[in-house]
């Protein structure tokens, strides 16, 4: 976005926005200069350069999962999860029809945890453990040497971006990803949608949000729920999410193979700020300090689901979190464990699994939705195509 910033509306602010910007870091001395340079950014950008700046980016510059850092995701909290996506990977790999060569990919692997947990369950079923060539697409270089460390003696190749990976079928992972994707935001402001931006107020020293006026939220986007909704409401854009959808389902669309998606979102379009952010583990202002805080937005199923539809792609779900690891096996497995284990550590491994599959912890708020060829008709967690 160019101009000056005389060309755009004066930020709106409110209470939860605004907060004092922390000098000492270098996104946020970045991003200050551009908007002084050229006037306010977007939420896209804003959210895209906090997190993935190779000086200062949150996820460049850090290991942020787990106790010691900001939040911690599924395969942290127990081994079981990583171990029945394992096996829910070998159960469709016999559905794939066995192929002897196929992809195992996990885009955003984190500390490697997941990858690692898979992978001592599909030495279960040998074969498919040895047709499997394994990718990780990660953008950290501090997480890339963490995932060495957990996937040491494993035969990975990195990847910055979704993989080209020629002809050969593929399974994908992608927990926890599609909600770390830039999204946009627009805001209803005399009847239009116009493009709600970060802008600095100069006076105070903070980051505060702003309307540009002449940019407008594009006409195909815009449905009904839209053009009926009240003055004032958000609406999130997710331009990306869709890019990067597309680009999964037109791979396993030609190539075959399926995609598993998890994530924290909403099943229907909706309207509304799910913007946030969270630093040690405690929800703090988006524009507090960007670079040093997690930003994420929840993820749109119904628009996933929609896109990954127009590439010719079979989509399955979204079912809610606890109710898919329930079908593939979670409870059987945590019994398992709890033959061998002490009493601190059946308690451990009761908690962490409770965390993953109640409603009122992560079992509805997350929820799983995987994209295959045509030729899957049976899949687990999800039944039988209709």
């Amino acid at each position: 976005m160019n101009g000056s910033r005389s060309h755009h509306d004066r930020p709106l602010q409110s209470p939860d926005h605004g907060a004092p910007v922390a000098p000492e870091n270098p996104v946020v001395k970045r991003l200050k200069q551009r908007i002084t340079r050229d006037g306010p950014v977007s939420v896209a950008t804003f959210m895209e350069t906090a997190l993935g700046d190779q000086d200062g980016g949150y996820y460049t510059t850090r290991d942020p999962l787990g106790a010691a850092g900001d939040f911690t995701t599924s395969p942290e909290i127990s081994q079981v999860f990583g171990e029945i996506i394992g096996m829910w990977c070998a159960d469709t790999w016999q559905k794939m029809g066995s192929p002897a060569a196929f992809a195992l990919i996990e885009m955003g692997p984190g500390r490697g945890t997941l990858m690692a947990d898979a992978l001592r369950a599909l030495r279960m079923v040998p074969d498919c453990r040895s047709a499997a060539s394994l990718h990780l697409v990660e953008t950290s270089p501090v997480l890339r040497d963490i995932q060495q460390k957990s996937l040491r003696g494993e035969n990975i190749t990195w990847h910055a971006e979704l993989p080209d990976i020629g002809r050969t079928p593929a399974i994908l992972i992608a927990n926890e990803f599609l909600d770390a994707l830039p999204i946009q935001q627009y805001i209803k402001f005399e009847g239009q949608w116009c493009e709600r931006v970060v802008a600095l107020d100069e006076t105070h020293d903070r980051f505060c949000f702003g309307i540009h006026r002449s940019q407008k939220l594009p006409a195909r986007a815009i449905t009904q729920q839209l053009v009926e909704a009240d003055e004032g409401t958000i609406f999130e854009y997710a331009p990306e999410v869709q890019s990067m959808v597309s680009d999964i389902a037109h791979r396993l669309f030609l190539n075959g193979g399926a995609g598993l998606i998890i994530d924290y979102g909403y099943t229907r379009h909706a309207v509304g700020q799910t913007l946030q952010a969270v630093q040690r583990h405690r929800p703090v202002d988006p524009l507090d300090t960007p670079g040093d805080c997690d930003l994420t937005a929840h993820v749109n199923f119904q628009l996933v689901a929609e896109t990954a539809r127009a590439a010719g792609i079979k989509v399955w779900g979204p079912v809610d979190q606890g109710v898919f690891l329930q079908k593939i096996g979670i409870v059987e497995r945590t019994n398992t464990l709890l033959k061998s284990a002490n009493v601190a550590q059946s308690h451990d491994i009761r908690t962490a699994v409770t965390r993953l599959i109640a409603p009122a912890e992560m079992g509805t708020l997350f929820k799983a939705l995987a994209i295959t060829d045509d030729r899957i008709k049976h899949l687990a967690g999800f039944g039988t195509d209709s």
